[in-house]
Parts: C-alpha cells; structure tokens; sequence
C-alpha cells in the first residue's frame, strides 16, 4: 500500500475524491517529531465556480488562488476569524474544487476532539501556515486505508445561503460513525 495518495488521485472530481477519502488516514508529522494520525469519517465535495458554495464562485482570488493550481495541495482557510478549515484540492488544473476534511476519528497522537473541520485543524496542527502545503509529501498526507463501511451521502452542512447547491447531496460520511461532525437527519 503507498505511503500517500499520489497526484492522480487528486485530479479526479471532487465529488469521486471525497467519498473515496472516507476511510482514509491523514497523517500530520509535526517539527518536533510527534505524529498525529486520524481515519477521515466525513468530507464535503466542493465542485468548483458553478458551485455556489464553493469560495471558487467568487472569482480567483489571493485568497483562492491555492485551488485553482494543481491537485494534491492543501486549502486551508479561516472562517469566522477563528476556525481553521482543510481542503484537499482536486480536479485538474485551472478548475477550481476542493474537498473539506469534516471529521476524523483519531488514532494516534491526537488531542482534542475531531468533530468538525475547526476541531480537527485545531488538534492536527493544522493552520493557514499549511495553506498550499503539498499533499503529497511527507508533513501532511492522506494515505489509503482499509475501506469505510457503507458511505452515505447527504447534503452539505451549513451552506444554505447557495441555494440549490445547498440541497446537493456531496456530504459524505460513514454511517453510523460517532466521530461525524453532525449526524445525517433521518
């Protein structure tokens, strides 16, 4: 099994890459020798300008430049001025789309809890200094692992101002995982 997803994973669609990083384990190795290593349980499909959720939706900007280059980088940005937020971007070149890291379930190394994307980032380590950080190197990576169980799709959280968008179903988690950020409604 390699050590990390390689490039070619990332150019896929944002919505196939992130049903397929459920299950997966991102790895944060940190300067001073620790690692933290969490199972992904919840990801949102950001799918590019068209997308009105999507921070692409509002033109290139420096804030978004990071997801209009190549895949396997990370996104990572502040919301609310006080929760930092990972996105894996995806698709090729040029598109803009993104995957947010939602939930983990911690496995090693990892303090603090790991429901929600601010959560996660605050236990990983995780901040804007790792924004364009390359996904596919050693700091910070996803590596492949045994598969998620049954993977449910529901809509986005929190996205209500995007209209249709919001209804789309690109949300994407383990069902019947307690790690999840906001269980599915019923």
């Amino acid at each position: 099994m390699p050590q990390w997803f390689d490039r070619d994973f990332y150019a896929q669609p944002a919505e196939r890459v992130a049903r397929q990083l459920v299950g997966a384990q991102l790895v944060r190795n940190l300067s001073d020798g620790r690692r933290a290593i969490g199972r992904v349980v919840e990801t949102e499909a950001y799918v590019g300008p068209e997308d009105l959720a999507c921070h692409a939706s509002r033109g290139r900007t420096a804030r978004t430049e990071v997801m209009f280059g190549p895949p396997g980088h990370a996104y990572v940005f502040l919301v609310y001025g006080v929760h930092h937020c990972l996105n894996a971007v995806t698709d090729p070149a040029g598109h803009a789309a993104a995957v947010l890291i939602r939930a983990l379930e911690p496995l090693e190394g990892v303090e603090g809890s790991t429901r929600g994307p601010g959560l996660l980032c605050r236990a990983f380590g995780v901040d804007r200094r790792l924004n364009g950080i390359d996904l596919c190197g050693d700091v910070l990576h996803f590596r492949p692992a045994a598969p998620a169980g049954r993977v449910v799709a529901t809509a986005r959280v929190g996205v209500d101002y995007a209209g249709r968008w919001a209804r789309r179903r690109l949300r994407f988690l383990e069902a019947g995982s307690p790690w999840v950020s906001v269980p599915p409604r019923k």
